[in-house]
């Protein structure tokens, strides 16, 4: 079990230092979750039944060169009984997902006393968390569906731009609107974020008229979709994150792939998948020969189609509202206190 220790080297008259104790060298880390790591090394065997504990000094990757022992605000250096290596580190209180670290090593040997006997410390290595896993996302999936709502009709989706956006489509690459990498709104943990491809698209309807509403934060100009036309039976659906920017309202970030594509094959390795007929957020089943289409009415959802689109398969126009820029999520960073839609394994 890892435990704290926060003192200050030079004033804790409890640590000493002797160089005959082993100092660890060849350090490796395995085993990278975004909360946990396994770490293990070498060294010389001529004070290996002195040692009693491990000493951790972990960082985050800018604060590399402070002091040691200086951990005023966050304690970061990990004591632990001495175990057969490699030793498992997991903590959500220290450890973040996608996020660089260091670490260093110390042995070390409690006295009768309970003071220490320390060596010197390993060399500085580096590494980075990992992203969630399903595990990790299922759990956010779970706090989604609580909050989303009854399902309100939908037969459109559609995406806003400016009219530039469009003219460039136009000229530059065929009529067809193309998958680009996803930007890091969101969870600082979501798997799909910097690395997944894909369009962005609305489907969020009002509830008084079931159309798409006429105000948007991304443009004056809106591409309005059948919306058999993206997610059908030949589509496999996906969640890929839940978050909130300080607001009331919370964001759910679905993923439309279609089967055996590129995107299909990135979501099915990271993702949980949804089925499309019975879900709690985006929905698409048959009645009476009619592809019916449904949408959570408490979560605004945004969903990322993985393949190119072209314009001909919709229809382009200005939009009577207003542009809210005040509620645009590109690289919104999730409110990290969020208890709603945050789980124990950082942000």
């Amino acid at each position: 079990m890892l435990i704290f220790y926060a003192g200050n080297k030079s004033q804790d008259s409890g640590i000493a230092e002797m160089e005959e104790l082993a100092v660890p060298h060849n350090i490796k880390i395995s085993n990278i979750t975004c909360d946990s790591f396994k770490i293990s090394w070498d060294m010389d065997s001529k004070s290996k039944d002195r040692i009693t504990h491990y000493f951790i000094d972990l960082n985050k990757k800018e604060n590399k060169n402070s002091n040691k022992f200086k951990h005023k605000d966050v304690p970061t250096k990990l004591v632990a009984k001495a175990v057969p290596l490699p030793m498992t580190v997991r903590g959500h209180w220290f450890l973040s997902p996608r996020t660089e670290y260091t670490v260093a090593v110390q042995t070390a040997s409690k006295q009768v006393d309970g003071d220490y006997v320390v060596s010197e410390w390993s060399e500085i290595i580096e590494f980075c968390t990992a992203d969630y896993s399903k595990v990790h996302l299922t759990q956010l999936l779970e706090k989604a569906e609580v909050i989303a709502g009854r399902m309100l009709k939908l037969s459109v989706f559609y995406r806003n731009q400016h009219k530039e956006y469009f003219d460039y489509i136009r000229e530059h690459h065929g009529n067809a609107m193309q998958p680009s990498v996803k930007d890091n709104s969101g969870s600082h943990g979501s798997p799909i974020s910097g690395k997944l491809e894909g369009i962005f698209f609305s489907c969020n309807t009002e509830f008084n008229t079931g159309k798409p509403p006429q105000d948007s934060p991304y443009g004056r100009y809106r591409f309005e979709i059948a919306a058999e036309k993206l997610f059908n039976p030949n589509t496999n659906l996906y969640f890929g994150d839940f978050y909130c920017m300080y607001t009331a309202y919370h964001y759910v970030i679905l993923v439309i792939a279609p089967v055996g594509s590129p995107g299909d094959e990135f979501c099915k390795q990271r993702l949980p998948q949804l089925n499309i007929k019975d879900n709690k957020f985006l929905t698409c089943d048959e009645e009476d020969g009619v592809m019916v289409y449904h949408h959570a009415q408490d979560v605004i959802l945004e969903v990322i189609y993985t393949d190119p689109v072209d314009l001909s398969l919709g229809t382009v126009a200005e939009i009577t509202g207003h542009q809210l820029m005040s509620l645009s999520t590109a690289n919104a960073k999730k409110d990290p206190s969020c208890k709603t839609c945050n789980i124990s394994v950082g942000r």
